[in-house]
């Protein structure tokens, strides 16, 4: 497989997202996923840099408990729109009122992203931030779309990449991002933490 780096020590993906796993694929790193018990909470009236950046802190703290000598890459994505933080919808209900308050409006997508190397214990964390505007959109689309893609599993319940493309008027900055991994960004700070290590 074609690729920019090589890794001198196995890659660990904590996270189940596959669209973070496919992005990481798509510049040639092999990893291996192993799925975080961190819980996701998502408070509001907090600082959504903050937010991602300590959350991928504790997905990749999390992941090195089972480590010994490994990479680890914690990610948190959410999106902010009126200063409310959305995260994943808990039901069809949630990504329902998501949506509609997404209508017509531009929001923010927030990724943060840890690189915790063991058994060093060294990390270094970053974000990014990218706006989207939706068109405004019909109650039967946001129905049906719920019901087509099933985006119990996507913070602001929607996946660019998928259907709700069609969704999007405009975007400012990294699309990879709203997908769930600034790939610029990050290709950078990984080769910037490597030759550190």
């Amino acid at each position: 497989m074609k690729r920019f780096i090589e890794i001198p020590r196995p890659l660990i993906l904590a996270s189940r997202s596959p669209r973070r796993a496919n992005l990481l694929r798509q510049i040639g790193l092999e990893f291996e996923t192993r799925e975080s018990t961190v819980l996701e909470p998502t408070a509001q009236n907090v600082d959504p840099i903050h937010h991602v950046i300590e959350l991928s802190q504790r997905k990749a703290t999390n992941a090195a408990l089972q480590t010994a000598e490994e990479l680890i890459i914690g990610a948190d994505t959410i999106v902010v729109v009126d200063e409310k933080i959305l995260g994943k919808p808990r039901n069809r209900d949630e990504a329902y009122q998501m949506l509609q308050l997404l209508s017509g409006r531009e929001h923010f997508v927030y990724t943060g992203f840890t690189l915790l190397a063991q058994p060093e214990g060294k990390s270094i964390s970053d974000f990014e931030k990218t706006s989207v505007r939706f068109r405004r959109l019909e109650s039967w689309e946001i129905e049906q779309y719920i019901s087509l893609e099933q985006p119990l599993d996507k913070a602001g319940s929607y996946g660019i990449q998928g259907l709700s493309a069609v969704f999007v008027e405009s975007i400012c900055g990294c699309y990879y991002n709203v997908v769930g991994l600034p790939l610029t960004k990050f290709y950078l700070v990984l080769r910037k933490f490597l030759s550190e290590l």
